[in-house]
């Protein structure tokens, strides 16, 4: 019995493309750059002084895997909290003075309720944007400039 050619490179061909498919791996894929809109602002009193807290949201939110706010023990600490995010995110002002930053929000929706504030009878900036770091792939991502007025 014999077998043609054809009989004998169609078997191998399959075998080499079903290791080349198992062992390529997908490129990752790329996230969007933050869209950060102003909610609301509120006033509030600590330390016997009077705060404006500025609130704002990361609109795309959702286009964001969970995965990047899990904690991640493996990486540096932020302060004594051991098990920060994976991904922090930070507020500066349009000149890139950081304001506030976060280092342990657990999932993406929580990108819904990030703030900086001022003592109440300060000027705001005019314009403030985010960095979201994630500090495993070292990959930043970058806002847009967002009011501090509706």
């Amino acid at each position: 019995m014999r077998l043609s050619t054809g009989r004998k490179i169609a078997p191998l061909l399959a075998c080499l493309f079903l290791i080349a498919f198992t062992t390529i791996k997908a490129a990752p894929v790329a996230l969007p750059n933050p869209i950060l809109i102003f909610t609301h602002y509120e006033l509030f009193q600590s330390g016997g002084k009077q705060w404006k807290r500025y609130r704002y949201a990361v609109f795309n939110r959702s286009e964001y895997p969970d995965t990047l706010f899990s904690p991640a023990p493996a990486l540096p600490p932020c302060g004594t909290n051991t098990k920060a995010a994976r991904t922090w995110v930070d507020l500066y002002d349009q000149s890139g003075k950081r304001l506030n930053g976060f280092c342990a929000l657990g999932k993406s929706s929580d990108l819904d309720s990030i703030w900086f504030a001022l003592e109440q009878d300060k000027l705001p900036p005019s314009w403030i944007y985010i960095e979201m770091n994630d500090r495993q792939t070292n990959t930043k991502y970058k806002s847009n400039l967002a009011e501090t007025t509706l």
